[in-house]
């Protein structure tokens, strides 16, 4: 490494920095969103995606070309969610043409940010200004004239690129409305931009930037109607429900017919890859569509599917989403079935206990439980026959790995929410064999319908009209269904969008910041309203939703 060049090593340490600070200032680029609600995870996607990286990186070997090949191989494999998907095709286009020319000089990194920015450009089907896509493209054109007028150094090209990738960010929200209405700058412009501090600290030494206060206020967690950021992608306010994802192994040739088939299914697709083997990610109302496309062009494989109009739940503290996965078991006499649930929330997790369920994983959308984590319940608990309930749409497709893994027998109910679970456990019989319970406690989740109370962190329009911060929105699996003044108000409102002349009961699970007269007002509304249906009311100590609903 000297001051016009920079090596294998240098280039993995680049890697390891950004790593560092994507890290630092997850939680700040997480509260960069255009949804009212305490949402987003592009910092927290763009850091696991440099995990996955790093890693690679860190077994590689020490020529240019090896470094190289782990960060493409890394970025693609470890991509997580729109922003993470980007991403890696920015860094697939910078370490091709750095491996290519063996080093990083001014020259190299002038048309490696080139490349970068083609790639980028190239994965997303309806590209849009105001968002990374934009930042990648200025950063990349101002380090081609400070080339063009022979700028001293690579160092001071990476400043001079700095500068332009600051002021480009700044103007983010003249380009794109959601930004402006929202008062942000674009959340995966401001992740690309700490790529340029990573690369000056690698060459010089100088501290990674610290991120600047949290708004406590904001919450950390993952989005509603859109857990990404648009980043490029789409303009989120078109009501696709679903975001699918997966690899696919499919010749290359065959790649532009499968995003003719996703371009009449949905938006935000994103197709990156090469060699046969690509990521791919679609925002689509019909997810069979979205996978049988894939089918009909090659092998996709480990799918994931979230629900993007399902209100997210969130992390007890910091220092609980640091440990994700916490396994708590719970003592009783043998049974025939065992039930291992995920959840978040003290109260939540008492409720769970009291209904028989034998061991609790700390997790939710933000704190998704790996298959290694279900592994340790199952291997804790005395059962030979086990059901799971993941009560998470992501958190689906790694319990449905657990069965493979172990000699025990174990079902998967595939259960999106909490409600979904409580009911679900309505209909469990713990000495009944696994497949009985799951077909009996499958029914119940399908038949209850869930929503859920949370509030409006900042200023935005939705499709209800305009929303302040402050307000209270009522949800359910549909998206947005009422805006009011306080958590009560908005509570009764969906509550009579949701009841109708069948239900029969209706579950209600008060947060940590539902008041005891919010509560009793809910309970007097059901009770007028609905003097027929039973009304079950539980403390469940979630934070920043004051009410979960399930009506069955």
């Amino acid at each position: 490494m000297t001051a016009n060049r920079l090596g294998a090593d240098g280039l993995r340490a680049a890697m390891e920095r950004y790593r560092d600070v994507l890290g630092m200032h997850r939680d700040v680029i997480n509260q960069l969103n255009v949804y009212p609600v305490p949402d987003g995870d592009t910092g927290t996607n763009m850091a696991l995606t440099l995990e996955t990286v790093v890693a690679e990186v860190t077994g590689a070997g020490e020529g240019m070309a090896e470094v190289c090949h782990a960060i493409s191989h890394g970025s693609l494999m470890g991509a997580r969610g729109n922003s993470g998907v980007i991403l890696s095709q920015i860094l697939r286009g910078l370490a091709d043409t750095v491996a290519a020319a063996g080093h990083m000089d001014p020259p190299v990194l002038a048309g490696a940010l080139k490349q970068a920015s083609v790639a980028a450009d190239e994965a997303v089907s309806t590209p849009v200004e105001g968002t990374i896509l934009t930042v990648v493209r200025d950063v990349a054109t101002a380090a081609s004239e400070a080339v063009e007028v022979g700028v001293d150094g690579l160092v001071q090209m990476v400043e001079e690129c700095q500068r332009a990738g600051r002021a480009s960010l700044d103007r983010t929200p003249e380009l794109l409305p959601q930004l402006a209405r929202a008062n942000v700058v674009d959340a995966g412009g401001a992740g690309f931009l700490l790529f340029l501090d990573a690369l000056i600290t690698a060459m010089d030494g100088r501290p990674l930037p610290d991120p600047p206060p949290v708004d406590p206020t904001a919450g950390v967690g993952a989005a509603v109607a859109g857990a990404d950021d648009p980043h490029g992608a789409v303009d989120e306010g078109d009501g696709t429900r679903y975001e699918v994802m997966f690899f696919l192994e499919a010749d290359d040739d065959r790649i532009g017919d499968f995003r003719s088939a996703w371009e009449a299914l949905g938006d935000s697709i994103v197709v990156v890859g090469g060699d046969g083997l690509w990521n791919c990610h679609i925002h689509s109302n019909d997810i069979g569509a979205s996978i049988e496309a894939g089918i009909g062009v090659g092998r996709p494989f480990e799918i994931r599917v979230t629900d993007l109009f399902e209100q997210v739940e969130h992390i007890e503290s910091m220092a609980e989403a640091e440990i994700g996965g916490t396994v708590t078991t719970v003592a009783g006499e043998p049974v025939r079935t065992a039930v291992v649930a995920v959840s978040v929330g003290t109260g939540v997790r008492r409720i769970f206990e009291s209904l028989g369920v034998r061991a609790v994983i700390a997790g939710g959308q933000t704190m998704n439980p790996s298959t290694e984590h279900f592994m340790q319940a199952v291997e804790q608990l005395d059962a030979s026959e086990i059901v799971l309930l993941p009560n998470n749409k992501n958190i689906v497709p790694v319990a449905e790995r657990v069965d493979e893994c172990t000699d025990a027998t174990v079902r998967v109910v595939p259960t999106r929410g909490i409600a979904e679970g409580l009911a679900a456990l309505m209909a469990y019989d713990p000495s009944a064999d696994a497949e009985q319970n799951l077909s009996a406690m499958a029914e119940a989740a399908a038949d209850v319908v869930t929503g859920e109370i949370t509030q409006a962190v900042r200023d935005t329009e939705s499709e209800l009209g305009p929303i302040a911060a402050g307000q209270w929105l009522g949800l359910d699996r549909s998206g947005l269904r009422v805006v009011a003044p306080s958590a009560a108000q908005a509570a009764t409102g969906l509550l009579d969008e949701l009841i109708d002349d069948s239900h029969e009961l209706v579950t209600v699970i008060s947060g940590a910041d539902a008041t005891t007269a919010e509560v009793d007002e809910v309970a007097a509304w059901l009770a007028e309203r609905h003097p027929a249906v039973e009304v079950e009311i539980h403390e469940g100590n979630q934070p920043l939703y004051p009410f979960y609903f399930g009506v069955e």
